[in-house]
């Protein structure tokens, strides 16, 4: 058990089922016993990876945000190497946030988000998250050519986090995402344009 390779399989195993149970039930759904039944793991094997219940969360939560920022990390270089532009990149995102299927472990970070306001320990971990959306948004916005990148970064995912949670809870179709991330990215373009076109702007 000590090699990490063979313990890495059960490791995750138990991080699926902990983000699967959070999204169908919610984080005080979460137990050690229905943990082990969903991974097909023992008791044991819960408490041996992760010694508390926080810990668990946090890397449940830190896991689902590195495997999102990993996939649009090759998004964003693909949409750089294929010279994308603001529209291109915008109705792409629309067709991934589209094609993104509400299933339980994709709800599960907003609900670990929720509970972070509630419990300070999970906030390093959401900071972490927000922290690494931020910083995919401001590699995409500088592909694609729009000013002050960094400084609109968060706005960006803010604007995506709050319309994917408006979708989620309606039903709705990913259409708005695309006109909302259109509106922001050629806003900065056309108050850069505005800037320069003044003396000392």
């Amino acid at each position: 058990m000590s090699n990490p390779a063979r313990s890495a399989p059960t490791r995750q195993r138990i991080i699926t089922a902990v983000l699967h149970i959070i999204g169908k039930d919610g984080v005080a759904a979460v137990t050690n016993r229905r943990i082990a039944k969903e991974a097909g793991v023992s008791l044991g094997s819960v408490t041996y990876h992760f010694e508390t219940q926080h810990e668990l969360l946090r890397e449940s939560l830190l896991h689902f945000v590195h495997e999102e920022t990993r996939r649009f990390t090759e998004l964003a270089d693909q949409c750089q190497s294929d010279g994308v532009d603001i529209d291109g990149a915008a109705n792409l995102a629309g067709q991934v946030a589209g094609g993104t299927a509400f299933d339980s472990e994709h709800i599960a970070p907003f609900e670990l988000y929720v509970q972070a306001g509630r419990d300070e320990r999970l906030r390093e971990a959401a900071a972490e998250a927000f922290a690494a959306y931020d910083r995919l948004a401001a590699q995409i916005l500088t592909a694609l050519g729009v000013p002050d990148a960094e400084r609109l970064a968060a706005t960006t995912v803010a604007l995506v986090m709050g319309l994917q949670l408006r979708r989620l809870a309606t039903g709705g179709p990913a259409d708005d995402l695309v006109d909302a991330l259109l509106l922001l990215a050629r806003g900065a373009v056309v108050q850069d344009a505005g800037r320069a076109g003044f003396p000392g702007g």
